[in-house]
């Protein structure tokens, strides 16, 4: 089996998937796990969304600024990222997780058949919510907007959002739903996002979500991930400090960001600069 992935205008690349493990429609989107030269690999929609091999490198480009921002980790919000790599990661961080997805086929398949993120025992755990982990199935922004609980990081990690089209999770990057996320914030908290792709020729969705996150943020921070093709944004309304003089006291250690990466990695591209 191929995957014709849109990378561009007039640009896709093919992915090889050797081995088909799901293939099938949920009520939201297509969904395919197989392997591919990366490993077990989840395509939405005919778009990558993490692969075994580079997976840890994009989850903890999401999450752990937002760990470093953030003046206390005791309570984070998900919405979205189906595998939940960041939850697992801010539990070892200390924090009580409430993860909220729409599709709870993906959530469920991802768990059964990727070897990152959930395995079934610990999802069926956290949709009892018997530990740090709570998962709810239901409309991120829905929750976002009815919910009267404040968090200390609240995390948004989407399929890319799509020019031209009505996908569903296109709300969920729009400044609205940015505000009501900043507004589940407490003293001191951080929203995270996806944000989108540096490269020049097919960075119009990053340029976009970093003007929301410049308007509805008095200082937003970037950070690009080097070994991965994403940036991500960081939006808190106190001072931002060094990252890199809070690492060592961060209670999970990553794997694949050090104290050289936060400091090399939190300049954005010329194209947003200006």
């Amino acid at each position: 089996m191929n995957i014709e992935e849109p990378v561009g205008a007039g640009l896709t690349r093919v992915w090889q998937v050797s081995d088909v493990l799901v293939d099938t429609h949920t009520p939201y989107q297509h969904l395919v796990i197989g392997k591919t030269a990366q490993g077990i690999s989840l395509f939405c929609d005919n778009e990558r969304q993490s692969t075994e091999f580079s997976q840890l490198v994009y989850h903890e480009a999401l999450l752990v600024p937002a760990l470093l921002l953030a003046s206390t980790v005791d309570r984070v919000l998900v919405v979205g990222s189906s595998e939940g790599v960041v939850c697992q990661i801010a539990a070892a961080a200390g924090a009580s997780v409430d993860h909220v997805d729409i599709d709870t086929a993906a959530v469920r398949l991802c768990a059964e058949h990727l070897p990152y993120g959930y395995s079934p025992e610990e999802l069926v755990r956290a949709e009892r919510g018997d530990g740090p982990i709570r998962v709810h199935y239901t409309d991120g922004w829905e929750y976002v907007r009815t919910c009267a609980e404040k968090y200390d990081i609240v995390l948004v990690d989407l399929p890319d959002e799509q020019d031209g089209t009505e996908a569903q999770h296109n709300r969920l990057y729009g400044a609205d739903f940015l505000r009501s996320c900043r507004a589940l914030l407490t003293p001191g908290g951080v929203v995270a996002y996806q944000g989108g792709c540096p490269t020049l020729w097919r960075n119009s969705t990053l340029v976009k979500c970093w003007r929301r996150f410049t308007e509805v943020f008095p200082a937003p921070v970037y950070f690009g991930s080097a070994e991965h093709e994403w940036a991500f944004f960081f939006g808190t309304e106190s001072p931002v400090p060094s990252l890199e003089d809070r690492l060592p006291a961060l209670r999970y250690r990553p794997e694949t960001i050090d104290a050289l990466t936060l400091r090399g990695a939190t300049v954005p591209p010329v194209s947003l600069r200006r």
